[in-house]
């Protein structure tokens, strides 16, 4: 039995193309979900496609992205699927086809060339976030108490007043108040 698997990384994208082929390719059951590709472990819908999969079945999917990011995820998916004596098809990568020895030697070729993508969109995305450091760019939810206000926090709290008074004086939470006051 074919099983389908389609998969893009957020919420705002759409996998309806993928299914598409997949349908046209015979693929009894589709399973799509839309999560990030970094590790099998954290998709549901491959979990429960991985359970289903029995000897004989192939798991089918339009691009080796859509499976594995990286090198050592998708030999572990590779390992799995052989092991139960599954085959994996990419619809849209025709050297990626484990039936052949030289389907297999691309795809662990590919899988690396993967991985280097992924490390290299990492460390591009923390070169962007360094040099916007540099440039005063301040991440994170803005400061809710100036340091003024943490000031007179301070004095009001060694007056005496409570968590709960200073909360309601400044409309932020006790927990907001306890940390400016650390």
């Amino acid at each position: 039995m074919k099983y389908g698997y389609a998969r893009v990384s957020s919420l705002t994208q759409d996998y309806a193309s993928q299914v598409e082929q997949l349908e046209q390719a015979g693929c009894a059951r589709i399973f799509s979900e839309k999560q990030s590709g970094k590790t099998a472990k954290d998709r549901p819908e491959f979990q429960k496609l991985m359970k289903k999969l029995k000897a004989g079945d192939t798991l089918v999917i339009c691009k080796l992205d859509r499976l594995a990011r990286s090198a050592r995820d998708l030999h572990n998916i590779l390992g799995e699927l052989t092991e139960r004596g599954c085959e994996f098809v990419s619809l849209n990568d025709s050297w990626c086809d484990t039936r052949t020895p030289t389907g297999r030697m691309v795809i662990t070729i590919m899988s690396g060339i993967a991985q280097f993508e992924r490390e290299l969109i990492l460390e591009r995305t923390g070169a962007g976030i360094a040099r916007a450091r540099a440039n005063g760019t301040v991440f994170g939810r803005k400061v809710k108490l100036s340091p003024r206000q943490r000031l007179v926090l301070a004095q009001k709290r060694a007056d005496g007043a409570t968590l709960r008074e200073l909360a309601g004086e400044y409309q932020v939470s006790e927990p907001t108040i306890w940390r400016a006051l650390q």
